[in-house]
């Protein structure tokens, strides 16, 4: 395993792209978890309090969830990549960026809490739904941006290996 790790690293290299996949999958989770807010009341408050329309409060969600997925895809780097383990990780960081960005942005502003009840558990399931589909999205989206430093597609190097 030690001979496995010196020889291909933990990093990834330069090929793999790990935040343009991660920003892709990011973007193409937030319309599930855009439809949960939507359904729930978490998107119009979030609308209401921002003083901005709701599409504008979805772009803004979807423009956010976006950055977090290239955060994602740099933040585990390899083993985003993991079919069986990425569901987890992406939960695990879809709960991570709503504790860590959605909760102290609507909470500790001055004054009473901004949102509560429904609207609040539509916001946190909607995390956990983005970072589900993202964690289940991001091999199949990362798959065709790898490339060889030859220029040719991701399986170009085992063609021979038949």
């Amino acid at each position: 395993m030690l001979e496995m790790l010196r020889a291909h690293g933990l990093d990834a290299g330069p090929t793999q792209r790990p935040a343009l996949a991660g920003t892709l999958s990011g973007a193409l989770a937030a319309v599930p978890a855009l439809l949960v807010m939507l359904r729930l009341g978490s998107l119009s408050r979030l609308a209401a309090e921002a003083g901005v329309s709701l599409l504008a409060a979805g772009l803004l969600q979807a423009l956010g969830m976006a950055l977090a997925g290239a955060a994602y895809g740099l933040l585990f780097r390899r083993a985003a990549n993991d079919r069986k383990g990425g569901w987890l990780f992406g939960t695990a960081f879809g709960y991570l960026v709503w504790q860590a960005v959605a909760v102290p942005l609507l909470q500790w502003l001055p004054g009473e809490p901004r949102l509560q009840g429904r609207p609040v558990l539509g916001l946190l399931i909607g995390y956990l739904v983005w970072g589900l589909v993202m964690g289940l999205a991001f091999k199949p989206v990362h798959r065709p941006l790898q490339g060889g430093l030859d220029k040719q597609g991701p399986r170009a190097h085992t063609a021979g290996w038949r």
